[in-house]
């Protein structure tokens, strides 16, 4: 009898229930997880099937783009009977629309209850989250906001401006990660599988002289980690998140950008050998608890510019991720295109997606410019709700597909649009039957 392998076939992954109050960052990163609260472990509630769906979804398209190192993907299993519908889908900002410094605005919960079926038509919505919001993980984000609404959601539901950058973890070496609480961007750069990653703080911790009005506090210091920036190549720069520090940030990322191959304390004389600058989105403002909109990378970014233009006298030549960036769009379809093959076994995406923000220059601009690109594979359609960046009185820059008070009109506004379209859907094909019949 001749020796023989016998492999078993790819165990199929399970979906762990976690405590939103107990559950920490290095748990929801071991698998697939729902983040739920205390009061719903005993039992789910309406929003476990969806949360647990698009967990399972994002782990599988991981699985196809990434692929094992043996080549095989778990293979989903068959589509369970469910009152979802597989027609249409909502994707959400967050800040300005269901959040807003830091508590849920008052028709939220009330919109995400009616999503996962306490609607008249009895019928579950399928929704994702896309933020520009950055400095976090989508691990971490999934985890305040199953706080803050007090409801079940899954770290595969979200979307944020940084997650594109993990693309380039393999592109680069020692790299600047800049923005940020502490040193959280640096573990989400590390997270994503960068290698060797450096804050200003380092910058800073190696030579005092580099910021004169900035002193690293003692949490700063002992969060900073300490090498010879002298035999460092920065290899390139990526913003992740709102610095806390613009005069200090701005600096080094100068410093950088004008050096020799990246080397601090060098000065290239042509301007042209310094590394590229990345940027996670570039919204200019967004919506905070303060009565009015507060700055946002955006400006950071346009700061940098007219700054290096005026050392330089050339123009920075600089990437921006997240929204209104097509890639952040077609990201999102794929994984309600995977969503709607687990659920129904439908290789397609849903046939709309409502697109609900409070930005213009970001949320609609993306959804509107996405939905008219040769990449859209369905309809993209905008809705602007009036509780976040964008006032009343105001002309929005890019005009919506639909306006309305809050995120709870925005849901109940698409919901009745799909239940419209049935209708007429339903009466046109009466309607032929009935000239069929009489032609007979």
């Amino acid at each position: 009898m001749s020796d023989q392998t016998l492999l078993s076939p790819p165990r199929k992954p399970t979906v762990r229930r976690l405590s939103s109050f107990s559950t920490t960052f290095e748990e929801l990163a071991l698998g697939p997880s729902v983040v739920v609260p205390p009061e719903h472990m005993a039992k789910p509630s309406d929003a476990h099937e969806t949360a647990a769906a698009l967990e399972m979804a994002k782990h599988r398209l991981a699985q196809k783009e990434q692929r094992s190192s043996d080549g095989q993907i778990t293979p989903p299993s068959t589509p369970p009977q469910t009152n979802f519908t597989d027609q249409y889908a909502f994707a959400f900002d967050i800040d300005g629309v269901l959040i807003r410094g830091g508590k849920p605005i008052p028709q939220a919960v009330e919109a995400m209850k009616v999503l996962n079926g306490q609607n008249e038509y009895g019928v579950k919505v399928p929704y994702i989250f896309v933020t520009n919001g950055g400095g976090k993980t989508e691990h971490e984000r999934c985890l305040d906001l199953s706080r803050q609404l007090e409801m079940e959601i899954s770290p595969g539901q979200f979307i944020c401006g940084h997650t594109p950058m993990r693309e380039m973890a393999q592109k680069y070496g020692t790299v600047l990660v800049v923005g940020g609480e502490g040193d959280k961007c640096r573990k989400v750069a590390e997270g994503y599988g960068f290698k060797d990653v450096v804050t200003p703080g380092d910058i800073i911790k190696d030579n005092k002289h580099t910021t004169p009005f900035r002193k690293l506090t003692e949490d700063e210091t002992n969060h900073s980690r300490a090498r010879n920036f002298g035999e460092a190549e920065i290899e390139a720069i990526f913003v992740f998140a709102d610095s806390r520090d613009w005069a200090g940030d701005q600096q080094i990322i100068l410093d950088v950008l004008m050096s020799k191959k990246g080397r601090l304390g060098t000065r290239s004389q042509t301007y042209d050998e310094g590394p590229p600058v990345y940027f996670s989105h570039n919204d200019i403002v967004w919506s905070t608890s303060h009565q009015l909109t507060r700055l946002g990378m955006g400006a950071l970014r346009a700061s940098l510019e007219a700054m290096y233009k005026a050392m330089t006298g050339k123009d920075l030549i600089s990437t921006a991720f997240g929204k209104p960036q097509i890639g952040t769009f077609q990201f999102a379809t794929r994984l309600l295109k995977q969503w709607r093959k687990d659920t129904h076994g439908i290789d397609a995406p849903p046939r709309t997606v409502y697109f609900v923000g409070d930005t213009p220059e970001s949320d609609i601009r993306g959804t509107n410019e996405f939905n008219a690109s040769e990449f859209s594979q369905n309809q993209w359609y905008s809705i602007l709700v009036r509780t976040g960046v964008f006032q009343e009185g105001t002309k929005p820059a890019f005009q919506p597909n639909a306006t309305v008070d809050n995120v709870l009109d925005a849901v109940q506004y698409g919901i009745q649009r799909e239940a419209e379209k049935n209708i007429k859907t339903k009466v046109q094909q009466l309607s032929e039957q009935a000239e069929a019949i009489a032609e007979e």
